[in-house]
């Protein structure tokens, strides 16, 4: 028989990050993740994609914005309660619009290979 598992908050382990975010791993399988991620008032993240993996999240505190392709022609806004879906192999960036409150994301990866894959700005030729 199958037991309930329970990871205290304190028992995360640090993954590879993005410049702006920690990500700490709860769960991992053969082909999915489970994370918490979390950035600072006003950061923005790097450039980067998730390679194989599709990234489903939830915006548990705070703000946020997405940014892909270039930043300035498609960008999604999120508030606490707020669901989202990054497509495998979008480029993209994080920014907390916060001046005074962190924001916190629970997020399921669904594939394999590495989890990251960060990238120059694409806005610097």
């Amino acid at each position: 028989m199958s037991k309930i598992q329970a990871l205290s908050k304190n028992a995360l382990t640090e993954t590879p990050s993005s410049p702006g975010i920690s990500r700490h791993l709860a769960f991992k399988g053969e082909d999915y993740l489970v994370v918490r991620a979390r950035s600072e008032p006003g950061t923005t993240s790097g450039w980067h994609h998730h390679g194989e993996y599709d990234v489903y999240g939830y915006l548990v505190s705070g703000s946020a914005r997405f940014e892909s392709n270039d930043g300035k022609s498609d960008a999604i806004l999120l508030s606490p309660g707020d669901f989202f879906h990054v497509p495998h192999h979008t480029v993209h960036r994080e920014i907390n619009p916060s001046s005074d409150e962190g924001n916190e994301f629970v997020l399921f990866l669904r594939g394999t290979g590495p989890m990251v894959i960060n990238l120059d700005d694409p806005n610097k030729a």
